[in-house]
């Protein structure tokens, strides 16, 4: 089925083809005016000729119409000042077409790193979609392969550019390269680039680079020109590598919005003297197609993540500090791009309460464990102290859509009626969902009704966990053991009492659990009965749910809770289960490890 997006622009098409066919009866009228006194002077060839010309000139007329793109911009604002934690949020914008420009940046034929290449093959044909929806709504196509524009001196588009005059406005610094646009920026760097992100394997990179030197090629920097799998358009596109020569173009067209794709997200798409920095900074509407670049960056490097969730950093970094991002399928029907080799679930972890500090912990929680292999969208409620906010619900909750596994760390918090609609279908849809602590009472107040202009979800901890929350102890401090069962658990625990692991909250009042549970854990206070504190559900609805009442500040300090949140949150997706030496090692390695830039 069609996106929103997509429907929006059907109906810009048939809007144009409303005007072309007004156009055409008005220009039949015409003609049939025209041909009536011509044939009169018995001039039936005369006629016909002009009926032709007069016809071709209406339907030009009416297909050059300018059009324009309703758009969703995604950027990313601190939940509050200082807090290194940000808001997702998406703003609509109205672009036309020729007030538009599409900047292609270093999508060379060849690269040092043989697995930027495939990737650049990858992302070629995506990108020529692109450039050509583009063009024919009479956008500006502007190319711009790096020390390769000499092999295009011949070309029509590299004439066309050097053609625009330099004017004596340009800035001074318009063709230097930009590291950064403010201090924040710098610090707040999110991954190790300084070995140049190769990320090949040394075998089949040395293979590589001896076929490059074989080809007669430089090793260091053997592109030629832009790869020819993206068209160059003679007739009306662009070529330069040149700040001044682009800021002219940009200018002379008085184009207003800047697309930028190609390669490589946290080197040249940022610095270029045309990158996305240098744009902001003169004034453009600069814009990352997110879904249409690639990063270099090595998984051997510190935060030590798969590489397309490097990317994933670099494209949040962007959205904090640089400017907007938006995805190819709002301009070309069909969806967003996704490299073959992307295999990652997504995952969205909703986090809203205030007494457990999860916005802390489960941020510090993914960053060691689930970029490696999760594509992560942390959605975070408003800061306790913003009142203002509480009414508007969780900025950024429709992230929730298109997410593969929900996990919850909401405390008593009624949500706006379409923010908890969002909810409510993705359980519906069947898929997974992950459950710690307060995300027994998400949704609902105790003993009271909702504000206006929100509504609660009161039986959301036994429809989707199997649950039976009451309340908790008041004594604090617990023995965790682990349930004698058949079922595989997620952490490595012996049968019986396992000491070693405890928890210093209050253990929650859970029992009894509906049917269709598998407790996993028990918590074990002395002179009371046991209670559930981890266990998985088979929902109503056929999806699975995993649910613990651990998660305490200090839980997440302690490497049993850790293996066993990230393996239930595996199980959800299918993935293997990972074992407790390999959640030690993750630790030590994040811990040793800190991002620079160049």
């Amino acid at each position: 089925m069609p996106s929103q997006r997509s429907t929006t622009m059907n109906s810009k098409s048939k809007r144009n083809v409303c005007r072309l066919f007004l156009n055409s009866y008005s220009a039949s009228l015409f003609v049939s005016t025209a041909k009536h006194n011509l044939m009169i002077r018995r001039d039936r060839k005369s006629a016909a000729c002009f009926a032709g010309w007069f016809w071709l000139a209406c339907i030009s007329v009416a297909m050059s119409q300018e059009r324009q793109w309703e758009l969703s911009l995604r950027s990313q604002t601190e939940t509050s000042l200082g807090s290194k934690r940000f808001h997702q949020i998406e703003e609509p914008a109205v672009w036309r077409s020729e007030r538009t420009a599409l900047i292609i940046c270093d999508m060379w034929d060849t690269h040092p790193c043989v697995n930027a290449v495939r990737r650049v093959h990858e992302l070629a044909p995506a990108i020529d979609r692109l450039a050509k929806s583009l063009r024919k709504a009479n956008g500006t196509i502007i190319h711009a392969p790096s020390s390769c524009v000499a092999f295009y001196k011949d070309s029509l588009a590299r004439k066309r550019t050097k053609a625009i005059p330099i004017s004596d406005q340009t800035p001074d610094d318009i063709s230097n390269w930009c590291d950064s646009i403010d201090e924040n920026e710098l610090v707040d760097y999110p991954i190790d680039q300084s070995d140049g992100g190769v990320d090949d394997d040394p075998v089949e990179h040395e293979q590589w680079l001896a076929t490059l030197i074989a080809s007669g090629r430089d090793p260091g920097q053997p592109w030629k020109r832009q790869t020819p799998m993206i068209q160059i358009d003679e007739s009306c596109d662009y070529i330069s590598d040149d700040g001044k020569e682009i800021w002219n173009l940009l200018r002379t067209k008085q184009i207003e919005n800047v697309l930028l794709v190609g390669v490589h997200t946290n080197m040249c798409v940022l610095g270029r003297p045309f990158g996305l920095r240098q744009l902001i900074k003169q004034g453009f509407n600069a814009v990352l197609v997110r879904d249409l670049t690639d990063t270099m960056y090595n998984p051997a490097s510190w935060p030590f993540v798969n590489h397309h969730s490097g990317t994933d950093l670099i494209v949040n970094h962007i959205e904090r500090h640089v400017c907007a991002t938006v995805e190819s399928d709002q301009f070309v029907d069909g969806q967003a791009f996704r490299f073959a080799s992307d295999h990652r679930p997504h995952i969205a972890i909703l986090i809203s309460e205030p007494e457990y500090e999860t916005n802390r912990t489960l941020t510090e929680f993914s960053q060691l464990f689930l970029n490696q292999d999760f594509r992560v969208n942390l959605i975070y409620g408003p800061e306790p102290a913003d009142e203002a906010s509480q009414l508007d619900g969780i900025p950024g909750i429709q992230g929730v859509q298109d997410a593969d596994v929900l996990l919850i760390s909401v405390r008593r918090k009624p949500l706006p009626p379409k923010q908890l609609q969002a909810i409510k279908d993705f359980v519906a849809s069947g898929k997974p969902v992950i459950g710690i602590r307060t995300a027994s009472h998400a949704f609902s107040l105790r003993n009271a009704e909702p504000p206006e202009g929100l509504v609660s979800w009161g039986d959301f901890d036994s429809a989707v966990f199997g649950g039976n929350y009451t309340n908790h102890y008041k004594q604090e401090g617990y023995t965790i053991t682990a349930v004698d069962s058949q079922h595989a658990r997620f952490v490595d625990l012996p049968e019986e009492k396992a000491t070693d692991f405890s928890s210093i909250g209050t253990l929650y009042r859970t029992s009894p659990l509906r049917s269709g549970t598998i407790p996993l854990l028990n918590g074990e206070l002395i002179g009371e009965p046991a209670e559930p504190v981890a266990w998985t559900y088979m929902r109503q609805d056929g999806g699975r749910s995993f649910y613990t009442s651990l998660g305490h500040p200090a839980d997440f300090k302690l490497l049993p809770f850790q293996q066993l949140l990230i393996n239930a949150i595996r199980w959800s997706v299918d993935l293997p289960k990972i074992s407790s030496q390999k959640v030690y090692e993750l630790r030590q390695q994040h811990s040793a490890g800190v991002g620079r830039q160049r």
